[in-house]
């Protein structure tokens, strides 16, 4: 069983760091023009995925090493020379200090999250008979983008072009395969996950609204953790809004809450 503890916070923000600079490779791959790329601050990195993208931000700051105000200068210089705004998600075991240099430069918090994890095991198949959850295709990228983005913005339809393209990076991204739930026979649900030394981040689940309440996210987490435990990982997390119905669904899967996390951002 892993404890809460900084080793865990360790692992947990390493892999979400490692799929945050996945996207802004696979961006560099599909969408030259775009600009996107990363740096390393120690074990720590800041990524640019584009102006306002929300993987354009650092991790891990204060968490394998002290935060000091010459790290942070150097990743605010890193944002300042591409023209986006300077944002961290910090975890709360870099400790105060690390959050009172924050403060002392100008920076307020804008998010708050929930990073949950629980060990991987092969899970159970309970399922309906009629649903069926499959690795996407590299030519089914735009299919999955598609399905991702009727989930994600069907409240919200001025972002469809952003989430569909988001989609299609997200398949050609590295050790992150993504998965495609349908009932009978139809598209439905869209999951993804990213791989980091024994680690599963799962992410970006969403179903399209007509198809809700059908089991289609329970069979997406079930086929992700199966696959996660036949490549020998022994971690899985998610993060969600705090108290939100993705943290409810999570915990009724067995995650638990490691930390509370905040996003800051530098005040312009």
């Amino acid at each position: 069983m892993a404890f809460s503890d900084l080793d865990l916070a360790k692992r947990l923000e390493a892999a979400e760091g490692y799929a945050c600079v996945q996207f802004a490779e696979a961006r560099a791959r599909v969408f030259p023009e775009s600009g996107s790329e990363w740096i390393a601050i120690g074990d720590a990195v800041a990524v640019f995925d584009g102006i306002d993208a929300p993987t354009t931000q650092s991790f891990g700051l204060g968490i394998f090493e002290p935060l000091t105000a010459g790290t942070l200068e150097r990743v605010e210089q890193f944002f300042f020379d591409r023209n986006t705004a300077t944002m961290h998600e910090m975890c709360p075991l870099a400790g105060v200090a690390a959050l009172e240099l924050l403060c002392e430069r100008g920076y307020r918090p804008i998010e708050v999250s929930n990073v949950m994890y629980r060990g991987v095991e092969r899970p159970a198949t309970g399922h309906p008979a009629n649903v069926h959850v499959r690795v996407v295709r590299p030519d089914e990228a735009q299919l999955w983008g598609k399905i991702s983005a009727r989930g994600w913005t069907h409240e919200h339809a001025e972002l469809q072009e952003f989430v569909e393209q988001m989609g299609v990076i997200s398949v050609a991204r590295k050790d992150s395969p993504c998965f495609l739930a349908e009932i009978d026979g139809k598209p439905g649900a869209a999951g993804a996950m990213c791989i980091h030394e024994g680690v599963a981040l799962f992410a970006g689940a969403a179903t399209v609204p007509e198809l809700r309440r059908r089991g289609l996210q329970a069979a997406l987490l079930q086929a992700r953790m199966k696959h996660a435990f036949e490549l020998g990982c022994d971690l899985a997390m998610m993060v969600a809004e705090a108290g939100s119905n993705s943290q409810r669904n999570a915990e009724r899967e067995g995650f638990r809450v490691a930390y509370t996390r905040i996003k800051w951002k530098l005040a312009q």
